[in-house]
């Protein structure tokens, strides 16, 4: 949806449309978010992704789903976030109505994964605290990667391919007085390289936003909350358990777990905090356009970066490999 849309030659390159003024120490500080999120995601894929390959297992679920985040999270920075400094910094990049529609239907489907594969993280720590003892099975086959895990990361990446291809037909390339009139969190808070939403009415692309947010944005939020939580209940409930069955294999491993419980209840916090902050700023954008919307879209696009950003560091507080990798690096 663009409000002053011109036809004939204007449409086939456009500038970026709407600029939104930011200071240098607002610029500065992007970048650094930005480079953490890319160098540090990268790491995490490396790193992790190399023990997963030597390992003739084919590497613990765990470390598979951890990956599956990380890569998301990296191609969002690289994919999105990175044309968002350069926008910053005053170059002109100019995009036809074909990149943006591929680059608006690209931008929603890594947002997308995003979201669900970190609440997919959560969900499969909390089955892992309910299980009461270790899978038993030959230990000295190779298993290779397990089936019914990357169906599901693959059915993740393929659902929300589904649901961004509104995002590739309802957009277009504006000119350089375009301004957005719907923001999603799961695309820009503002047109970049020119590309805006062309919903056939502004009913429908509400319709389109509040569908979003409900199915999308919210439901995943509110069932991280509630898998964290039944992760916290099922470690207090192996707790209390501890002194009558001391040596069960769900007690011997009570220790590790609950250190995995801290860190991904941190990063299911961080994640909730940022999601919450960028949902309540654009839908107030949506359904107000109070004095306040210009500030909060500022927020909004510092709340986009923060978990991409820190996530690295808390896996790093509690993964092993990690932490060795960090060593090695400060060491030299």
């Amino acid at each position: 949806m663009n409000d002053n849309m011109e036809g004939g030659e204007d449409a086939e390159l456009v500038g970026m449309g709407l600029r939104v003024s930011v200071s240098p120490a607002q610029t500065a500080f992007y970048i650094i978010l930005v480079m953490l999120g890319t160098l540090g995601n990268a790491a995490v894929v490396g790193v992790i992704g190399k023990s997963v390959i030597v390992d003739r297992a084919g590497g613990r679920n765990s470390d598979i789903i951890i990956i599956n985040m990380a890569l998301s999270n990296l191609l969002v920075s690289v994919m999105r976030n990175t044309l968002l400094i350069v926008s910053d910094m005053g170059l002109e990049l100019y995009s036809s109505k074909e990149w943006c529609q591929l680059l608006m239907g690209v931008w929603v489907w890594l947002r997308s994964v995003n979201v669900w594969s970190t609440l997919f993280l959560s969900a499969f720590h909390l089955q892992t605290l309910r299980r009461v003892a270790p899978v038993i099975g030959n230990l000295h086959a190779p298993r290779g990667l397990p089936k019914t895990l990357m169906l599901i990361l693959g059915l993740i990446w393929c659902l929300n391919f589904i649901y961004s291809i509104p995002a590739h037909i309802f957009s277009t390339s504006g000119n350089m007085n375009s301004t957005e009139t719907l923001m999603l969190v799961s695309s820009t808070t503002r047109p970049l390289l020119g590309c805006v939403w062309n919903f056939p009415s502004s009913y429908s692309g509400l319709a389109y936003a509040t569908t979003s947010m409900v199915i999308h944005e919210t439901i995943p939020i509110i069932l991280m909350a509630i898998t964290n939580l039944g992760s916290l209940y099922t470690l207090y409930t192996h707790s209390r358990m501890r002194s009558s069955v001391p040596d069960a294999p769900v007690m011997k491993r009570l220790p590790a777990e609950r250190r995995a419980a801290k860190v991904i209840l941190a990063l299911i916090m961080l994640f909730i905090a940022s999601w919450g902050t960028s949902i309540i700023s654009v839908n107030y954008f949506n359904y107000n356009r109070g004095s306040s919307a210009e500030f909060l879209l500022v927020i909004a696009r510092f709340a986009n970066i923060i978990f991409i950003a820190m996530s690295p560091a808390v896996l790093a507080v509690g993964h092993r490999r990690l932490r060795s990798f960090i060593k090695s690096l400060l060491s030299k």
